[in-house]
């Protein structure tokens, strides 16, 4: 493939340093332009150069400030510099280049990537992070889709692109409205421009897209539309007269069975608290646009206590979702058999399932302790000999205290292990953790 603005060898300037980008290769093309991997002072970048239709006095004042302001997080591709030529019209930006390992987030929507259930989540808790970070920076993305975001597989780390949509929350101008089915309803019905409200619709959707495999408004409406033009039926579907697919007031759009076959089957995949938040997210979220929509904070919360649930089948060996606390006893969508995993109730926190090689982290056992995957505070691990036998590894730096029932406490020191039998009280000194017994079968 090649692109049409610029091609190997072309070289483009800088606008602040005044340094040369020399083009490599064509990465691909979208709405607004094309992106091209380059090379800037011997190190590889992208360069991002507009179509003459996308050029602005708005996009490049944007441009400018974002240029001035640090990335939000690592997770955005962020504007260092804008770019000109001699030689072609317009202009353009350059930024970091993505890696190669991360794809494209329609790869799962497609579900031509399966991710484990742990990673999944991961994937999950970053969005809501990403987009609660930029938020709270006082800027609004306004054009949140699968097409934007990339997802490396192997640790659930993201990469957002195409931030030069990205301004200033409240402000009136140019710039794009957002993707066709993940617009908020009141921008469909031209009621409102974007906005960090208008985010959050486009976050939830992106978050019941991914862990679904389906729109959260696409049930029966979308079969009785197939009278009215495309752009009719998505004015009535996603602006005039959205209802959630699962909303339990109102069953007019209930998902078919055959045409949405994934809605059906995934939904009860999912712990109640992913329910209820999806519930909130698409009715109080349509009818309440300013008060109504789940917080990124809420979703980045939930999609950790997600990672904590995940189970493995004895009988079959299959992953699912299993929370611990709730009244009915969850069945493996695989075998069917009935899932009642041992877990560490938590003093400062919900419960982990206990799991081989699934770790306890500092956000578990101190209140305030931030959201950090790559730093176990403790691992569960099989006994070597006795495989059926499960411990946790201290991983922290200071030493544990922990008792059997019936027995003196003893310490764990960093490296050691404690066994994990049921009734065990393990002290962290911020918080204590008692191992639970999976519940018997009913007779």
């Amino acid at each position: 493939m090649s692109g049409e603005l610029l091609h190997a060898g072309d070289e483009v300037r800088t606008w602040r340093t005044g340094q040369i980008c020399r083009i490599i290769d064509f990465k691909g093309g979208g709405g607004q332009g094309e992106v091209f991997g380059a090379e800037l002072g011997g190190d590889p970048i992208a360069v991002k150069w507009y179509f003459p239709s996308s050029l602005s006095d708005w996009q490049r004042r944007s441009l400018e400030k974002l240029c001035n302001r640090p990335a939000p997080s690592r997770a955005f591709l962020w504007p260092l510099d804008l770019a000109e030529s001699q030689q072609y019209p317009g202009f353009g930006y350059v930024m970091a280049l993505r890696p190669a390992q991360f794809r494209d987030l329609n790869a799962i929507l497609r579900r031509e990537s399966e991710l484990s259930l742990g990673v999944l989540a991961v994937v999950g808790f970053n969005l809501a992070d990403a987009f609660l970070r930029l938020h709270t920076e006082g800027l609004c993305y306004r054009d949140i889709s699968p097409r934007n975001i990339f997802f490396n597989a192997e640790d659930g780390d993201i990469l957002i692109c195409d931030n030069d949509n990205v301004a200033i929350d409240g402000t009136v101008g140019g710039g794009v409205l957002g993707t066709p089915r993940y617009m908020a309803p009141e921008i469909v019905r031209q009621e409102a421009l974007p906005s960090s409200r208008t985010d959050l619709w486009s976050l939830s959707v992106l978050l019941f897209c991914m862990l679904i495999l389906h729109h959260p408004l696409e049930g029966e409406k979308e079969l009785a539309v197939t009278s009215l033009s495309d752009l009719e039926a998505a004015r009535l579907l996603y602006g005039q007269e959205p209802v959630f697919i699962f909303d339990p007031d109102d069953d007019s759009n209930r998902p078919d069975e055959t045409a949405h076959a994934n809605a059906v089957l995934l939904w009860p995949f999912y712990p109640a608290f992913i329910h209820e938040l999806f519930v909130r997210a698409f009715t109080d979220g349509i009818r309440d646009p300013m008060h109504g929509r789940v917080a990124e904070s809420e979703w980045r919360a939930a999609m950790a206590r997600l990672l904590d649930c995940v189970s493995t089948c004895e009988s079959c060996g299959a992953s699912n979702y299993v929370d611990p606390l709730a009244a009915d006893a969850a069945s493996c969508w695989r075998c069917r058999s009935v899932l009642r995993p041992s877990y560490l109730e938590l003093s400062s926190h919900d419960a982990v399932i206990i799991r081989d090689g699934a770790h306890l982290l500092r956000h578990h056992v101190e209140l305030t302790a931030p959201f950090n995957f790559r730093q176990p505070f403790g691992t569960f691990r099989k006994h070597p000999s006795h495989p059926g036998l499960l411990g946790l590894s201290n991983r922290s730096s200071r030493p544990w205290r922990s008792a059997r029932p019936g027995r003196e406490p003893v310490d764990v020191p960093p490296g050691a292990t404690v066994g994990l039998s049921p009734g065990t009280v393990i002290d962290f000194g911020t918080a204590k953790a008692t191992v639970r017994a999976p519940a018997p079968a009913p007779q």
